[in-house]
Formats: structure tokens, sequence, C-alpha cells
């Protein structure tokens, strides 16, 4: 049994919606850990704690037996819903690729885990994430990351999320060494070359076609980025042309995956990041910032429901979802106690104000009464609320999720053009 069983969820709907959707979650697509700039004096201790090691060196071996699952097209288990799924992201999903890098962005140390199975892993959560929850609902087995995923470990799909990355290449920079989107896509192609030298051109893109391809990327382009004093990118774009920039770079690259079979995409939005714990410890006030999100999140987001209809529209043996993680977190800040949260403004283990100035710390003691607090650390929910955004976007109605839900993605019958 998963440790995650013993979470006791909170209620998914206020009582008057409750049988209109009967799982439902919500949250925020912020994810990387960021350290702000008057705290950098500190990164020679962090650096004590977490160790640097040698570029990951693992990846999937040729003779993997991935190519025996993509053989069928079907699933092996008659509870799984689909063959395999991938996932690409940032740290809201990362379950591990950062662990081997030279990377000031990792999770691989109590107390992210507490609440895993398998303790530290490279989480950035006390738990689950919102991938591990879908491959639950899927009928499959979490989806390892690249950096382990070999032999029967693959043979449900590849997770290359990594921490800190971005859309754009530049992004993340102060965290030394991760894994942006473009390698990203270049990790699944590799693992494609494998897989298709012992199956073939054919075999693989009919077993693609049913996979699914979950995709969250662009938090770390404004946390970590834009909204960092130390990057000129404010000097060169104003809000509207950053967001412009993202949303051309972000189609190239999901073309690019499409153009390698990926045709069942899951595209998470970004969520509010006016309210996470790092922004409240901002201002001694401890107040939020409405103007992240109403210039630069809300924007964005528009934007890249606007490419995702004109994909659906071009591209008709694909369908593109879009996961509104933005109305959704909004939902449950504004009422948290109908979702069975008491605390919204300070994370669950980190230091300095709202526990949000600098994340949570090795051996750090987190807070005990996890399943009330939206947020886990800094800027990362905590495993109940991933589980909560995972349901709603597998269950959910084309209010938080369209044009249709996971569920409805996964049984959808799309042929390889």
């Amino acid at each position: 049994m998963k440790s995650e069983d013993n979470i006791h969820l909170p209620p998914l709907f206020p009582l008057n919606t409750l049988c209109a959707s009967l799982f439902s979650k919500s949250f925020l697509s912020t994810s990387v850990t960021i350290m702000p700039t008057n705290m950098h004096f500190l990164l020679p201790f962090l650096i004590f704690f977490l160790s640097v090691s040698q570029l990951c060196k693992s990846q999937l071996v040729p003779g993997t037996n991935m190519s025996s699952l993509l053989a069928t097209g079907v699933s092996t288990n008659e509870r799984e819903m689909v063959p395999a799924m991938f996932a690409f992201g940032d740290s809201l999903i990362d379950d591990g690729n950062n662990n081997d890098l030279p990377s000031f962005a990792k999770a691989n140390y109590y107390p992210y885990g507490i609440d895993f199975s398998g303790g530290p892993t490279g989480r950035f959560s006390n738990g689950y994430t919102i991938v591990d929850e879908i491959a639950d609902l899927l009928g499959l087995p979490l989806i390892p990351p690249n950096s382990q995923a070999s032999g029967e470990a693959a043979l449900h799909g590849v997770n290359y999320a990594s921490a800190a990355a971005g859309i754009l290449d530049v992004t993340g920079q102060n965290f030394v060494s991760r894994i942006p989107f473009d390698k990203q896509i270049q990790n699944f192609e590799n693992t494609l070359d494998q897989v298709t030298d012992n199956l073939g051109a054919d075999g693989v893109a009919d077993a693609l076609a049913q996979c699914l391809f979950f995709v969250g990327m662009g938090s770390n382009d404004y946390l970590n980025n834009y909204l960092m004093p130390n990057y000129n990118t404010r000097s060169q774009y104003n809000p509207q042309q950053f967001s412009d920039l993202l949303v051309q770079q972000y189609k190239r690259q999901l073309m690019s995956l499409y153009n390698l079979g990926a045709r069942k995409f899951i595209i998470a939005g970004i969520g509010s990041m006016s309210c996470i714990p790092n922004m409240r410890a901002q201002n001694f006030q401890s107040q939020c910032s409405p103007t992240v999100d109403r210039d630069l999140i809300i924007p964005f987001n528009n934007k890249l429901k606007i490419m995702l209809n004109t994909l659906n529209r071009n591209l008709p043996k694909a369908k593109f979802i879009y996961m509104d993680i933005y109305k959704m977190i909004s939902d449950i800040l504004a009422k948290p106690r109908s979702y069975g949260f008491q605390v919204i403004d300070r994370g669950c283990c980190g230091i300095g104000r709202n526990r949000g100035q600098i994340t949570c710390l090795p051996f750090q003691t987190p807070c005990v009464n996890r399943n009330e607090y939206v947020f886990w650390d800094a800027f990362h929910p905590t495993a109940a609320v991933n589980i909560l955004l995972a349901r709603k976007a597998f269950y959910g109605n084309t209010d938080v999720v369209f044009p249709m839900n996971i569920y409805q993605l996964a049984q959808l019958n799309l042929e390889p053009s």
C-alpha cells in the first residue's frame, strides 16, 4: 500500500457541487525552488547539504523491454487505460532527474518525501506529484525518471521533467544544471531511437498514438528568469512581448513532440503565483502580489489556450487538452475550508517569513498537519493538493479541463497520421 492511501483527502467540492463533479482538486504549476537574491550568502551552506555529483549518465538502454509493451499498442493489464505516459516539465513533476546533476534544484533529501513510500526520491513534495496520481488513475505504475528508466522500469513510460527547467534554455541558470524543455525532448527522441531499433518505425508510431504526453512548462520562465533581478529579460521584453516569445517557442516544442509521434497531449497551464509563500515573503505585510498574475500569468495562459485551440483545429489526428490550473488554485485559495485546508499563507516546510524566503532545507522539521496545508514549501503544493488536482483533471468538467478530461482523452482512439 502506498503511503498516500493513508492521506485523508479533504472534500473535493462544496456540497452544492459535489454531485456535479465527484472527483476534484486544484493547484499551482509554480514549480521550482528559487532562492531570493538577498539570500545568496547561504549558497555555501546549501552546497554542503545538497551533494553535487556527476552528470546524469543513465538513460534508457538499448534493448529495453519497452519495445515489448509498445509492440502491442495496448495496455498489458486490464486496468491500464493506455500503454504508457511520458511526462515533461519542471519541479512540479520532477521525480529524480536532477538528483545526479550539479544543481541547487534538488529534493532528494528528507523531509521531502516524508509521506512517500520510497522516502526522498527527488520529488518536490511531501508525497505524490500530479503525474504520480494521474498514473495511478490510469492504472499505470509510477513513471520513472529518465535518469533511472532502464529495463522493466520503463515499461509504462518515462518522466523527463527537471526542476528549474523552462521553455527557454536560459531559464533557471541560477541553479546551475537543469534539463530545459528542448533537451527533455531530445532525451525522449533518444528513447524512441532505441525502441525503434527493436520495433520498427511503424510499430512505434501506432503505439505512441495511444500513449499520453503530459507537459507542464512556463512557471520557471517567470520565477527564475523574468522576475529575477540578475536577468536582463525585463529590459529586453515587456510582459506582452515575453509571453508572445514563450508561446511561440512552446508551440514549436509541442510540434516537435507531435512530429515524433505524440498525439494525446495534456498541457498544464501556469497556476496563480500571487499568493505562494515566496511571493508573500517578499513584503513585510505578507501580502499577495496580484500584479504578478494580472500582468504575467493570466496573459500567458490566455495565449496558451488560443495556441492549443489552433493546434486542435490544424491537427485533427491529435488532441490537446488544457488543464486550467490557475482557475483551480484560485478556487482552492478562495474557499480553502471547502476543500479541507486550513493553512494557505505559508509553507509546511521552509525558512523565514511565511516559511517562504528559503525553501525546505535538509532534515528540517516540517509541519505535522500536512494535509491541512496548501503549500508544502515556498513554491510547491502538498501531496494532498497534487492528488486533488490530478483527480480534477482526470474526471473534471470543461470549466477546468477542456475540451475533454484525461479519462476521456485516454479512451480516445487516434490513428497515427
